[in-house]
């Protein structure tokens, strides 16, 4: 059995979709996964725990509430003074390679933690680096790349952000130059990432067609549903949302016993659209739940008769690239989807390449999109929205783990 070393920022059972698809599709390849990861205290992803030997490196350990966000802060700031994460994470990996015979190492990310750690890996060992980037602070409209808000400090906190873009940026680029393989999830990172190294693959993100596939579930309310994250309105822009739902509940096309938008959401966004949505009038139609996990989603989704994905037009300071999980999640469930605000870009191409919903742009273009597929589900209890299937199909889960095994034979000439 050939041995890959991967270090990723995140895996399951914590949030880490991208790798832990990735191992579990990696059995029977002849490829074994070891892992080494930042201990986090989530269990959103506990079905995909099993398909890799994992070592966790633990930065956090109080367990007081009131000491917690102390903590946070000072690991922030040794990560800048000396990058400390990278340091320790190094070290674990290192202690692992006498036992094991890798032949590669992949590191994945969302920003750039843990690529440093990753490249000095590579360098004491000679093994190939493949960097795997989900994410990249360019994609994003402000400081939303930074994991927590920064407390306020006279000022000082716009200071240390730039400060931080500034050194992970430093940080991400040089690991990116020195790696043999890069991989990224859109055309839009490809292009980005390309002045850095031109040896940049596209994998995108997708779905688990084990867990998701159309199902036929008959309703007695229209369910508009959301499940994610809402870092800012400028990444994620429900604006159109709001406007097309009070003029249909103004024509009394839709009522609040039949129809429902269901928020998946932490607190933090729900704060967002409460606060947004109070200019439309529109608080009886919506409820609220907390994040829900991983392994409910795909009922959740089937469930519904609309889904929404949130985002903004991609040009200037507007969000560019976000191709998130749930969008791919969303595509194989064959339900309409209602993208708000449009992005123009690829997500946008990607709608409407697999036939998918709409992709919008004006107020004028929701309430006739609503208004049909709920005049569908009044009839039959359902909607369904006929997709391109061969394209969804090619985003499965399955299909991206070949992919990526392509890229470890050829860096291994096998």
């Amino acid at each position: 059995m050939r041995e890959l070393l991967i270090l990723c920022d995140q895996f399951p059972p914590a949030f880490g979709p991208r790798m832990g698809y990735l191992c579990k599709y990696l059995k029977g390849s002849g490829w074994r996964p070891v892992v080494v990861t930042e201990h986090l205290p989530d269990h959103m992803f506990t079905f995909l725990t099993g398909f890799a030997e994992v070592t966790e490196v633990r930065y956090y350990k109080t367990k007081r509430k009131w000491l917690k966000r102390l903590e946070w802060l000072l690991v922030f700031i040794l990560e800048i003074l000396c990058d400390y994460k990278n340091r320790k994470m190094a070290k674990a990996a290192l202690r692992l390679v006498p036992s094991h015979s890798f032949e590669l190492i992949l590191c994945s990310t969302y920003r750039t933690f843990p690529l440093p750690a990753a490249q000095k890996v590579a360098s004491k060992t000679g093994l190939p680096l493949i960097i795997d980037l989900r994410d990249i602070i360019e994609q994003y409209t402000g400081n939303e790349f930074i994991a927590h808000p920064l407390p306020k400090l006279f000022g000082l906190e716009r200071l240390i952000a730039r400060l931080f873009r500034a050194k992970n940026l430093h940080s991400r680029n040089k690991a990116l130059r020195a790696a043999d393989r890069i991989t990224t999830v859109s055309p839009w990172h490809v292009e980005m990432l390309k002045p850095y190294n031109p040896n940049v693959s596209l994998i995108y993100n997708g779905y688990d067609p084990e867990l998701f596939f159309p199902e036929s579930i008959k309703t007695e309310q229209f369910l508009l549903t959301y499940t994610g994250r809402i870092l800012s309105t400028a990444m994620r822009n429900p604006e159109l949302l709001f406007e097309a739902v009070a003029q249909l509940s103004k024509e009394e096309t839709i009522s609040p016993l039949t129809f429902r938008i269901r928020w998946y959401v932490d607190v933090a966004s729900r704060q967002i659209i409460e606060q947004e949505s109070k200019q439309y009038d529109i608080r009886e139609y919506m409820d609220f739940f907390g994040y829900v996990p991983a392994s409910e989603i795909p009922e959740i989704l089937n469930q519904s008769s609309m889904l929404l994905i949130l985002t903004n037009k991609a040009v200037g300071d507007g969000p560019k690239g976000i191709m998130t999980t749930k969008f791919f999640e969303s595509l194989a469930v064959a339900k309409p989807i209602l993208c708000v605000r449009g992005d123009e870009g690829c997500l946008e191409e990607a709608i409407q390449e697999a036939r998918a919903g709409l992709s919008a742009h004006r107020t004028e273009e929701v309430v006739p999109f609503i208004r049909h597929f709920y005049e569908q589900w009044r009839k039959t209890g359902e909607t369904r929205m006929p997709v391109d299937h061969e394209v969804v199909q090619s985003y499965s889960r399955k299909n991206q783990a070949e992919q990526f095994i392509r890229i470890f034979n050829e860096l291994t000439h096998s």
